[in-house]
């Protein structure tokens, strides 16, 4: 069986779409499924390419047993809209920016990670690097992680 293979993308890659990447592996791995995905991040710039993630992410990330030491930021490029099964941005506006650069027929993988709790109201995942709200983020992006697998288990 192919893997499922899953890409969360936000501005820089150094806050919310490594937080996403470390819990979707999180609720991935406690359910021993890692076997059937493959999993990444990107950003829709190249601001921090070849960074860490933000540190106060790592911290956050760290209470609750998930590790991003080892995630490197890149840029989203081409060939991932072709590569990816699921593309999941972290708002309104690098989802946007995604539509504007994918190519039409990839368009289907796009959507917000926040779509996948469901009856949720908010669609944006808010951006902690200079509000520093990291504690809701990380539980925005691991209870979206948990539903999300929840999904793309029924389809595995």
């Amino acid at each position: 069986m192919e893997k499922i293979k899953i890409l969360f993308v936000c501005m820089g890659n150094i806050c919310r779409s490594p937080t996403a990447e470390g819990a979707f592996r999180s609720q991935v791995k406690k359910q021993g499924v890692e076997h059937l995905f493959e999993i990444d991040s990107a950003g829709t710039h190249a601001y921090h390419v070849g960074e860490q993630p933000d540190r106060r992410s790592q911290s956050i990330a760290t209470k609750h047993q998930v590790d991003l030491s080892n995630q490197r930021a890149r840029q989203v490029h081409e060939s991932d809209f072709y590569y990816y099964d699921y593309i999941l941005a972290m708002d309104e506006e690098n989802l946007s920016n995604m539509q504007d650069i994918c190519p039409q027929e990839q368009q289907f993988k796009l959507s917000l990670m926040l779509d996948n709790i469901p009856n949720y109201s908010i669609k944006s995942v808010p951006d902690p690097y200079f509000e520093g709200r990291f504690d809701e983020v990380f539980e925005m992006l691991n209870q979206a992680s948990e539903f999300l697998l929840e999904r793309l288990s029924k389809k595995a």
